[in-house]
């Protein structure tokens, strides 16, 4: 995720738009614009401080990389379409239910 996409995320999980967020940091809407289009490349120190204008903080983290993606991937190479497509409606269904658990157990 570029700067830019993580200045916009958090401005749009506050629910504020580019000016409201410019007057928090003391400039401009258009400025704003041009962060989060990625027309300008912002220090590590103004994205902070930018996402802590919406009220957020920025945590990086460093995780070990994970290949299961790719395990699935390459395992689907094997298979037919009609079974790929079997497996995604079952995980699909599978997603579904869950969702509907936690609502259920929510209220």
């Amino acid at each position: 995720m570029q700067a830019g996409d993580l200045i916009r995320e958090a401005r749009r999980r506050a629910g504020l738009t580019q000016r409201e967020l410019a007057e928090r940091l003391a400039t401009t809407q258009s400025a704003i614009a041009r962060l989060e289009r990625g027309g300008t490349e912002p220090s590590y120190e103004r994205v902070v401080e930018a996402v802590r204008a919406c009220g957020m903080d920025l945590v990086p983290q460093l995780l070990r990389a994970d290949d299961a993606d790719w395990s699935v991937a390459s395992s689907n190479l094997n298979v037919s379409p009609d079974a790929r497509v079997r497996r995604h409606q079952a995980a699909l269904r599978f997603a579904i239910a869950g969702r509907r658990a936690l609502a259920d157990a929510r209220g």
